[in-house]
């Protein structure tokens, strides 16, 4: 895996300027994308009111699929007949962001492939999907290293990683766009700023490249000092380039994912503490 080296701190426009110059590559221009889809998808835990609603452009290259979720409004079904055909090159110069970092994704995951740079993989066993989903958040929460009494803000709020938080003795600090309280009746606050000023630690989901916000995520916590676990379906291999860089921790979900499937699933592992993280199994 390479970071690039620049004087200013790594940012997404200077990932995506480098993998178009062919900097970390062969140039995208060689690359096709072979399938285009967009996927709708609901999910309600039983016994919660929440319903997420999860809107996927997945482009397939090679064998990887670069993906990115984004909001209804960002991007429409008919998209899925626009990209296959073409060579990366075109969709990283599309005008709508979901579309480059679903296109980021898929060139970084090909040329880095997560089995061969990931620091270790966790395979999380069959089950219903709330099973599926607390195994997950445990895991990100061990990898996140929360101690009794830490303040972490959860950029993206799922409720059992709200729980996994808890039960690790961490103060949950929920920020939100599209939810008003979590499921044990927290307010989430909505203007992530005032989260990010209060926390010890970050955990934010990787929805934060789609709407713009991952950037300014990295600029707090590169100011503050402060370490940054991302649990990652959108661009997981976008994010895996700024390991060391801002991001001290990497829970990557290549589609696909495990809301889509009962049998074991992959999760691949990037930690910044030379390996030294718990080993609790899965």
């Amino acid at each position: 895996m390479i970071n690039l080296q620049t004087q200013a701190p790594l940012a997404v426009i200077n990932l995506r300027e480098a993998i178009l110059e062919g900097k970390l590559g062969p140039k995208p221009d060689t690359l096709p994308v072979t399938g285009s889809s967009y996927i709708y998808q609901t999910t309600q835990f039983p016994s919660s009111t929440t319903k997420y609603h999860n809107y996927y452009l997945l482009l397939r290259v090679e064998s990887y699929f670069g993906a990115c979720s984004h909001t209804s409004a960002q991007l429409n079904m008919e998209v899925a007949a626009e990209f296959s055909g073409l060579f990366l090159d075109a969709v990283l110069q599309d005008e709508r962001l979901p579309a480059q970092i679903a296109a980021m994704d898929a060139y970084l995951g090909v040329i880095y492939p997560h089995i061969t740079n990931c620091t270790k993989v966790v395979e999380l066993s069959a089950g219903t999907p709330i099973h599926k989903a607390k195994q997950r958040d445990a895991l990100i929460a061990q990898v996140a290293d929360i101690r009794p009494s830490q303040k972490v803000a959860l950029i993206g709020v799922v409720n059992p990683l709200v729980e996994a938080i808890q039960e690790r003795g961490g103060i949950c600090l929920p920020c939100d766009l599209q939810m008003e309280k979590t499921q044990a009746g927290h307010v989430v606050e909505k203007d992530m700023n005032i989260v990010l000023d209060q926390a010890d630690s970050v955990i934010c989901t990787a929805m934060t490249l789609s709407n713009g916000t991952f950037d300014l995520i990295l600029e707090r916590v590169r100011e503050r000092q402060i370490p940054l676990t991302v649990y990652a379906q959108t661009g997981s291999a976008v994010v895996a380039q700024f390991m060391n860089n801002g991001v001290t921790a990497l829970i990557a979900e290549p589609f696909p994912f495990t809301q889509f499937s009962g049998s074991s699933s992959q999760l691949y592992c990037y930690t910044s503490n030379n390996g030294k993280e718990e080993t609790d199994e899965y």
